[in-house]
């Protein structure tokens, strides 16, 4: 419950830093935001999309519940050869998160360089890498989460529809600018690319795996898939040209035509045939246009040329592209027929205390009011302090905490922020409701940042606090995470119910 798990060990840690030294900014690129380090790891570069940044390996223990096997989100489960979790940071944002094999990296400096090299890139049709840990001899990656799946999820394991014409056709179009883009500047090789690396965004668009611009391993191991679909040249030298990568994206628009994942050679054999509505998925029961499909195949043909100077360049697979885009003005998250993502918060599912309102209405004023009254009653039991801990040490620490109460009443925010780290900084005594009298200053000296960390730290020393969590639902909603905020709220008023219920209120 909560998100404070990676937070216990550091009180002054700033959230989303990871103790990361990363190099130097990295120029900015079209399309996207500079990699700076301005903001540590999961810190916001331009546009939305975190700065690329190096992770702890407690964090991402963390973020994924300890690698739980529930957090496997690999399309081959526990037998994948480098598993990827979902995981959440302690900022609430959704990650995904790739685990290599211990030997496929030996060199961490290796390692570093290839992850920096692709989290330069930054792009609203890639699934962009965010960062990266290089602990001891952990080696793993980590990218902006996508929730609704892969193309082959959506293509070949569908439940409730398939995937309209219009929306394969996007498909298509999106993956060729993102291939271009990666082409435009500078990294034209992007290995294994099939369904799998096609994953829908929040908003149902898609977008290409940031995963495949990235090697295996150090020794440059391409493509795990089924040879048939593999470029002929890398089963002659073993090695990945951008003309590769090409004939890959030829049995990507295959699976779009298809619905199924058919050989190339059979595929092709089918083309020359003159078969053209027997390679087209059944599912879509006609409704497609004969003409566009015509220009797809034809494409499709023209990437799976064995000889690779005969393949389109990506500039040529997005311009033939472009013009079969009809449905613009469609969302991607309606012709996939998926609930759109809401930001706006929902309203909590049971009637909420005084202090929920207040948290609910973000009025600081109502919630001091409310933090005064309460005191410190919710601190009893979670310090037992011996006789001999009472030295002079802790009578400076209780008085500091003494002047933080009074400047807390009198609203002098400031004033009760110095006295309170004061007291916070001794550490011999541990208390949820100066974290808590804290988190409210620093929102009324707006700074939520500072104020989400002494939520999340007050949640540590007493887990099943309301308080704590309503604290964190008002500074989220003051970092425009409303969806989480809204979660928080009603996770705050589930731990209140209980208690009350606990009490027999």
């Amino acid at each position: 419950m909560g998100c404070c798990q990676s937070l216990c060990s550091d009180e002054h840690q700033p959230l989303g830093k990871d103790g990361a030294q990363p190099p130097q900014a990295t120029q900015n690129h079209r399309g996207g935001a500079t990699t700076a380090d301005n903001g540590g790891a999961g810190g916001v570069a331009g546009g939305g999309i975190p700065s690329f940044s190096e992770f702890s390996f407690s964090d991402l223990k963390a973020a994924t519940n300890n690698f739980s096997s529930d957090n496997i989100v690999s399309e081959s489960g526990e037998k994948a050869p480098n598993l990827v979790y979902k995981g959440r940071l302690q900022n609430r944002r959704w990650i995904a998160v790739k685990k290599f094999t211990k030997m496929a990296w030996p060199d961490p400096k290796q390692f570093a360089e290839e992850a920096w090299g692709v989290g330069k890139f930054r792009h609203n049709r890639l699934a962009n890498l965010i960062g990266y840990c290089c602990d001891g001899d952990e080696r793993l990656l980590v990218a902006e989460f996508m929730p609704n799946d892969t193309l082959a999820k959506h293509l070949f394991h569908w439940e409730n529809q398939t995937i309209e014409w219009a929306m394969r056709l996007r498909v298509g179009y999106y993956i060729a600018e993102a291939l271009d883009y990666c082409s435009t500047e500078g990294r034209p090789l992007y290995h294994d690319l099939n369904a799998y690396r096609v994953l829908f965004d929040e908003d149902g668009d898609p977008r290409l795996s940031c995963f495949g611009l990235m090697k295996n391993s150090r020794d440059g191991k391409s493509y795990s898939t089924n040879l048939a679909y593999t470029p002929p040249e890398y089963l002659r030298n073993g090695r990945v040209t951008p003309e590769s990568v090409t004939y890959s994206f030829g049995t990507v628009l295959l699976d779009l035509l298809s619905g199924k994942h058919i050989p190339p050679s059979h595929a092709l054999d089918m083309i020359r045939g003159k078969n053209i509505i027997l390679l087209m998925d059944s599912h879509l029961e006609g409704k497609f246009s004969t003409e566009e499909a015509t220009v797809v195949v034809e494409l499709a043909s023209q990437c799976l040329q064995y000889e690779p100077r005969e393949r389109p360049n990506t500039k040529d697979l997005v311009a033939t592209l472009a013009p079969l885009q009809t449905k613009s003005d469609v969302p991607s998250y309606v012709m996939l027929g998926i609930k759109k993502h809401e930001e706006a918060p929902s309203t909590p599912q049971r009637p909420l205390s005084p202090l929920g309102e207040a948290c609910s209405r973000m009025d600081l004023t109502a919630i001091h009011q409310i933090l005064v009254m309460t005191h410190y009653r919710d601190d009893e039991g979670t310090n037992e302090l011996s006789f001999q801990e009472w030295t002079q040490q802790m009578k400076d620490m209780l008085d500091a905490r003494k002047r933080g109460d009074q400047a807390f009443r009198e609203k002098d925010f400031k004033t009760a922020i110095d006295c309170y780290s004061q007291f916070i900084d001794v550490g011999t005594m541990v208390s949820p409701t100066v974290f808590g009298r804290r988190s409210l200053c620093y929102l009324l000296c707006d700074q939520p940042d500072a104020a989400l960390r002494d939520a999340m730290q007050a949640q540590c020393v007493y887990p099943d606090w309301p308080t704590a969590f309503y604290m964190q639902s008002v500074a989220l909603a003051k970092l425009n995470m409303n969806t989480d905020a809204a979660d928080m709220l009603n996770e705050a008023s589930q731990l209140e119910e209980k208690r009350q219920r606990g009490s027999g209120k």
